[in-house]
């Protein structure tokens, strides 16, 4: 992973000193309010329902044992002894003090992390796959270009004041596991038939209230003419992006507004003006940062032996059996494999971690993993490179802990916000829904037999639960001071994206696990041998699962 250099310290550590003199100044009321308010914002500190939040940058989800140790330390001494990892892989703590925030930031920088553009009208967290590096339909490793972005965009003087956030996520294999055609700008990573990497860019993607699938503006971008053609694209944005309404003021609706061809044209116009002036991304940067990310030390292993071994214990334990089947992604080198922790156990908000889970997962990641853990977008962890061998030893240990349900992408492995239980924006609590849904659905076979279904749970438009995008969505609303959930079908965020569509009227909270039910019934009752539920929703429309639900 990449490692701060001098300059990096020096930018990261005047930065914690110039917010702790502002922090100082608003609350001794001699900065206000307003002035103070964007300030917070681009050091990641919102307030939220109860207390400030704070959102902790983890640059494209990667993060080693020493920085997991720091984020339990902050979480047993600043909060309350847990935390929360977002759907960008980021982590966000709830119950800061406002006046301890720069002590924060402080720790954070002790273990080259910080809390920098994770909110505000600014380019956000560059996210990618959780498996990069190791994934065995890997094309391009995008781990060095995700990290040549972060360092081009943060505190990037021309986009620290855009119309609105940003968002980039950037893909290097052949199934997309970063939901490319959902942000505001999307890289595919590609291999022209001279080995030369060039990039296929999709801009104008978002969810929100008006989720939007982007369209593709390239599709051959050079490496090297990568950062250049990123600055046009927002250049453009920030020239003719709408800032009288924040609801219209995304990237979406300004390339909506102007139409995909003439949005290309002004990039087109842009870039060529950008290209006379700015150099291009240097082959030998690139190189440099790439090496940041070269292969671990492997050990070589006899594939067939491991395999076999494995057999053996899932004969001797149904229980690992299932993990294994669920939890453990194939790797690119024999002998090893990818174990996704679930963050998911019935019972506990999605993607909530304890002080102790984080720090015995910096101990598990550096006896088992190479010292180092990853954020998926689904709100899980990941150990990257784990020995086959050690699969059942691993288990073990997780299981303890409470990290090793056997549910990654079933019906239980759902997405899900803060909602209501934390978010001042939210209509509705979408952590109580999780969690009835979980235990109405708890017979192991019965979610094996759904086979892979992706449940996305937002409180409110914004989406942060990325409902529109889910096999099943649900939506908290607001009718009338009461809570009410709105369920809509058919989402799918792979590169052949799709929106989910609202399948009627919205329900109360109680009736929700029956209507998850009776779609669910529809499906079975609909499906044919080895079909998935999207591709059953797909065959035979909306049409059969709205006439259950609302019989």
């Amino acid at each position: 992973m990449y490692l701060y250099n001098d300059l990096d310290k020096k930018l990261i550590g005047e930065r914690v000193d110039q917010y702790r003199e502002q922090t100082t100044r608003f609350l001794d009321g001699k900065l206000e309010a307003q002035h103070f308010l964007p300030l917070r914002l681009q050091n990641g500190l919102y307030v939220q329902r109860h207390a400030p939040m704070m959102r902790i940058a983890i640059p494209y989800g990667l993060l080693s044992s020493k920085q997991l140790r720091m984020l339990a330390h902050i979480c047993r001494h600043y909060d309350k002894g847990y935390a929360h990892f977002t759907t960008r892989q980021n982590i966000q703590i709830n119950w800061p003090q406002l006046s301890e925030v720069p002590d924060i930031l402080a720790d954070l920088a002790k273990v080259e992390m910080h809390a920098v553009q994770t909110s505000g009208n600014c380019i956000r967290n560059v996210t990618s796959d959780q498996f990069a590096g190791v994934a065995t339909d890997e094309i391009v490793d995008p781990r060095p270009y995700c990290e040549i972005i972060r360092q081009w965009s943060t505190f990037h003087p021309e986009f620290a004041f855009l119309p609105r956030k940003f968002k980039i996520a950037v893909s290097g294999s052949i199934e997309d596991r970063a939901a490319i055609r959902f942000h505001d700008i999307g890289l595919k990573l590609k291999k022209a038939n001279d080995g030369a990497v060039n990039f296929e860019v999709y801009v104008g993607g978002g969810l929100g209230r008006t989720p939007v699938i982007g369209e593709c503006i390239a599709e051959n971008i050079s490496a090297t003419d990568i950062l250049t053609y990123l600055e046009a694209i927002l250049r453009v944005y920030n020239l003719h992006g709408r800032r009288d309404n924040k609801y219209k003021a995304r990237i979406k609706i300004t390339v909506q507004a102007l139409g995909i061809e003439e949005f290309r044209r002004r990039v087109d116009e842009q870039w060529q003006y950008i290209r006379q002036t700015s150099p291009s991304l240097p082959e030998a940067e690139i190189i440099r940062v790439a090496n940041f990310f070269r292969p671990p030390a492997y050990l070589q292993k006899d594939e067939l032996a491991c395999n076999t071994l494995l057999q053996n214990q899932c004969r001797e334990s149904r229980a690992f059996s299932h993990w294994l089947t669920h939890n453990i992604t194939p790797h690119r080198v024999p002998g090893y494999a990818a174990v996704t922790l679930s963050m998911k156990p019935t019972g506990l908000p999605p993607g909530d971690v304890t002080e102790q889970q984080l720090d015995a997962i910096a101990d598990i990641a550096d006896d088992y993993s190479f010292g180092e853990a990853r954020v998926s977008h689904q709100q899980n962890l990941i150990l990257a490179d784990v020995e086959k061998e050690r699969l059942f030893s691993l288990w073990q240990k997780l299981d303890e802990l409470n990290l090793a349900t056997p549910n990654i992408n079933t019906l239980n492995d759902s997405i899900c916000c803060p909602g209501g239980d934390f978010c001042s924006l939210a209509n509705a609590r979408s952590i109580p829904v999780a969690e009835a849904i979980q235990r109405k659905f708890d017979d192991l076979d019965y979610l094996y037999d759904l086979g892979n279904i992706s449940l996305n749970i937002s409180g409110c438009m914004n989406a942060c639960g990325h409902h529109h995008i889910g096999n099943i969505g649900i939506l908290g609303v607001d009718k009338k001071g009461k809570e009410f959930f709105q369920v809509s079908l058919g989402g799918d965020a792979g590169y052949n994206g799709s929106i989910a569509e609202i399948l009627g009227p919205s329900f109360p909270e109680e009736d929700i696990p029956d209507v998850i039910e009776k779609i669910l019934q529809v499906y079975l009752e609909k499906r044919q041998e080895n079909e998935s539920f999207i591709n059953t929703l797909l065959r035979i429309g909306k049409d059969s699962f709205k006439e259950r639900v609302y019989a």
